[in-house]
């Protein structure tokens, strides 16, 4: 006996993902365009690293501001499962931006070490290096709590690419510093780092956001759901319990066994009641599909 109960999640919450995804472009577009303008009579390799990263965040806002917009369009009979899948494909669009910012900051830090320039107007690039750290941990600690809040993978890994960002403007501060030292130096090998660190977050964010794409569930949280399913009452056993993330919510599929002498519509209520109590605890629950086996029925 197969029951399908699908059933949207219960818990609102207050957060607005695409309130988040445009205002926090705004602040780090603003602080791009500052830091663009320094570095253009400034010549700092580093400046102009942590720049180039800024814009590619703010950039990020598109993919997944219409990635949030079609997460709130109904299903239909061609995408029975909505459109939540267009926030993992945005998150990949981040990850994409992440690796081409690296790439080209490590590029220009490589080519100036070979070609030495001076580094000019050394204190508006610390100012820049500050206004770049206060712009992107506004924004990181937006994304990571709407992210977390909400559960989706995209904007957590874009809240965290926005706060490398931040250290990164940091260092750009040890940039200037040797620069006011005469250590020409210093300013192209601080982009190259910024460079391998947000390499070091591309990675992390890559295993987040590909994860998600290719329905990696959270063993805990399987146990957790299966446990759950189990303690209801008129349950005898748990098989097959499967969990996936569509967008920011969670679907499940699960076979739960029943008596053999148990009625259809007996069967149908405690299919029902497993999916009630999963839905009240497991994080994040959109569907449940509460399959209700028969026991000794091969």
């Amino acid at each position: 006996m197969g029951f399908g109960h699908g059933h949207g999640h219960g818990h609102g919450h207050h957060t607005d993902p695409q309130h988040t995804v445009w205002w926090s472009f705004a602040v780090l577009m603003a602080t791009a365009l500052v830091q663009a303008v320094v570095v253009v009579f400034s010549g700092s390799v580093a400046l102009l690293a942590d720049t180039v990263h800024n814009f590619a965040d703010a950039l990020t806002a598109v993919p997944l501001g219409i990635a949030f917009w079609l997460s709130r369009r109904a299903a239909s009979v061609r995408f029975p499962y909505g459109y939540g899948r267009a926030e993992d494909l945005a998150g990949v669009a981040v990850v994409a931006l992440m690796a081409f910012s690296a790439v080209f900051a490590g590029y220009e830090a490589v080519s100036r070490l070979i070609e030495p320039r001076a580094v000019t107007a050394v204190p508006a690039v610390a100012v820049a290096a500050v206004v770049g750290f206060l712009g992107n941990e506004f924004v990181a600690q937006w994304r990571i709590r709407a992210g977390r809040r909400i559960g989706s993978a995209a904007l957590v890994a874009d809240g965290l690419h926005a706060r490398t960002d931040g250290y990164t403007s940091l260092a750009v501060l040890a940039a200037a510093l040797g620069s006011w030292l005469g250590w020409w130096w210093v300013d192209p090998v601080v982009g190259l780092a910024v460079a391998v660190m947000i390499g070091v977050v591309l990675v992390d964010a890559g295993k987040q956001v590909f994860g998600r794409l290719l329905d990696a569930a959270d063993p805990v949280v399987v146990a957790s759901a299966s446990e759950v399913a189990g303690e209801t009452p008129g349950v005898l056993a748990v098989e097959d319990v499967r969990m996936r993330w569509s967008g920011h919510g969670q679907l499940a599929e699960l076979t739960v066994v029943v008596a053999r002498e148990t009625s259809l519509v007996e069967a149908h209520r405690i299919a029902h009641d497993v999916e009630h109590r999963l839905r009240h605890s497991v994080h994040r629950l959109q569907r449940a599909h509460v399959h209700a086996h028969p026991a000794g029925h091969g």
